[in-house]
């Protein structure tokens, strides 16, 4: 673990204990609590202060094999430290920060602000508008979008999610602090990448499985109207189709819709894309599941993964939040949702 300082110091943290946890459905999607036992890292004077104000944390977890070897190690993150505190004589101290979307989330606009082009550039733009050495990478095909001013007051980070969907996609800082504008994985199309398993050196501790109508859309209507560029409106509607869903549109379950809108949106293709990547995470928490296994410091929000239960029953989960412990063992809750039957 290593702490940034902002006079381009880097200091090595020995810490006690701590966690990072991930959550998809989160504005910001990681954050980090650390536990050290140096009192010396809380800021006292404000040469301390202007060194720690703005500081970043580079979190990793791994395995030490203690054959004098290099640590293979996996990123959990990069965090801006927020919070300092603990005892300034004896310790311990907690140090807790969130991820670097939190930069752009709080950096509000404080005049209007445009954007146009596609979605790429302009979810660039928003980033790089507050972190101007920002990576960041796409991994879905770009898309033309119409222009758009955000207010005053307005929220960068929220923006550039309304922008990314444009193209059926999010945008979120992954574990090296790049932000990444992808697609969520398709749960019944894309391999598992991990098997948490009720057997003889399994990684399976417990699993409860859940349903809730709680926030569960099955239609979205995506709207776009650009009246400075005479764009005319156009809109597209996004359904549950599958007769076989539990959530079909014209189903037990009902219709309820979802509206999102955009002057960004100014395609029914953009719509589309908008409407089917919303659609895709509201209807998803319909069915749910809450995993305990050994810690996977690797895994990632909207990884698939196949659980075996003690009764040889299999699913398939897709990750959406969890908490990754620092210190040595402990468990390793997950949430999933869209848990499905595996044949």
């Amino acid at each position: 673990m290593q702490l940034f300082l902002t006079n381009g110091n880097v200091v090595d943290l020995e810490h006690t204990g701590g966690s990072v946890t991930v959550d998809r459905s989160q504005a910001i999607r990681r954050t980090c609590t650390v536990t050290g036992a140096d009192p010396t890292l809380i800021p006292r004077t404000p040469t301390d202060q202007l060194t720690t104000y703005g500081a970043r944390l580079r979190i990793s977890r791994g395995i030490d094999y203690g054959d004098g070897s290099q640590p293979e190690l996996v990123p959990l993150g990069v965090f801006r430290l927020d919070t300092v505190d603990g005892d300034v004589n004896e310790g311990p101290v907690t140090l807790q920060g969130k991820d670097l979307s939190a930069v752009v989330a709080d950096d509000k606009f404080t005049e209007p602000y445009k954007v146009a082009g596609t979605v790429v550039g302009a979810v660039t733009a928003l980033i790089q508008r507050s972190i101007p050495d920002a990576d960041v990478i796409s991994l879905v095909d770009d898309t033309p979008i119409g222009s758009r001013v955000f207010d005053i007051e307005g929220d960068p980070w929220a923006g550039a999610q309304e922008i990314a969907a444009a193209a059926g996609a999010e945008v979120y800082p992954n574990a090296d602090g790049v932000f990444v504008i992808a697609a969520l994985p398709n749960l019944l199309t894309t391999p598992p990448v991990w098997a948490i398993e009720a057997t003889e050196g399994g990684v399976y501790i417990a699993a409860n499985r859940a349903m809730t109508l709680d926030g569960v859309n099955n239609g979205v209507l995506a709207r776009g109207e650009n009246t400075s560029e005479n764009i005319p409106p156009v809109s597209y509607l996004a359904i549950d189709d599958d007769p076989t869903s539990p959530t079909y549109w014209d189903g037990p379950f009902g219709r309820r819709p979802k509206f999102i809108s955009s002057s960004a949106y100014t395609t029914l293709n953009a719509c589309a894309q908008a409407a089917n990547a919303e659609l895709a995470k509201t209807k998803a928490p319909n069915a749910s599941g809450d995993i305990t296994s050994l810690p996977n410091a690797a895994l990632e929000p909207g990884d698939v993964l196949r659980v075996t239960h003690e009764d040889g029953s299999r699913e398939l989960h897709q990750a959406a939040a969890f908490t990754v412990p620092l210190e040595q063992g402990g468990d390793f809750p997950i949430s999933t949702i869209s848990a499905k039957e595996d044949a």
